[in-house]
């Protein structure tokens, strides 16, 4: 399963690069098979729209998890007279200006808010979204908690972390820093709290929700996940 069709925009036409360095391969202790489709998730990028395999995977989901046949552009066009309360933690990469257009959508981003305890009411929204950034977070069930408590009943959390697939998710307490971004990059914000692996759903379900599903787009490099209360 290779993408060929960007399901953001319908777009056929891709640019790949590589986005990995040296140091961050060591620190995740990554294969060369590890980082080919690491590379692939963050740098084949949409030449049209401009998603990288990661947001298309994110958008990818979101279309199924709704079953609407068009693309995420004409998703987010379609609720234009209709209500859908969507919460963003962080921007999702460029589905962002996509999401500007529901009028019921609201962009939070750290540090004015704090995932692991959100300032905002319970049962708020119909879809919680947020894109590689429950491994910065040093509590990631409390962070799902909080997503879980501003869903309304029914609602869901669809998200995307980087994941190892071959391997079980570890903690990076008491291992050397490692950050996310670019090389040159080492704010606080992007510092890596968890590598994700294959056992990433028992984060989902610890933090109450009843249904965890993956959304495969590409395998592996073009995965999300759907949480459900």
């Amino acid at each position: 399963m290779v993408v060929n069709i960007c399901p953001v925009c319908s777009g056929n036409e891709f640019e790949a690069n590589a986005v990995l360095w040296p140091d961050l391969i060591n620190a995740w202790e990554l294969s060369e098979h590890e980082v080919a489709y690491i590379n692939r998730q963050q740098g084949f990028v949409c030449i049209q729209c401009g998603a990288n395999l990661r947001s298309m995977a994110l958008a990818n989901a979101i279309l199924k998890s709704y079953d609407f046949k068009g693309t995420f552009i004409e998703f987010c066009d379609s609720f234009s007279q209709r209500e859908l309360r969507v919460l963003e933690i962080n921007q999702a990469g460029t589905l962002t200006q996509h999401l500007m257009n529901l009028p019921e959508h609201k962009l939070i981003a750290y540090p004015e808010y704090d995932m692991r305890d959100l300032n905002i009411d319970a049962d708020s929204f119909d879809l919680v979204i947020h894109s590689d950034t429950l491994e910065h977070i040093d509590s990631p069930v409390r962070a799902m908690e909080e997503c879980r408590r501003v869903l309304k009943v029914g609602g869901r959390c669809v998200f995307t972390v980087p994941i190892i697939v071959e391997r079980l998710s570890r903690s990076r307490t008491g291992l050397p820093p490692s950050y996310h971004g670019c090389e040159s990059d080492v704010g606080s914000d992007l510092l890596v709290q968890s590598e994700f692996g294959a056992d990433f759903w028992a984060v989902v379900l610890q933090s109450g929700f009843e249904i965890c599903a993956i959304h495969c787009l590409e395998y592996p490099a073009g995965l999300a996940i759907e949480a459900k209360c």
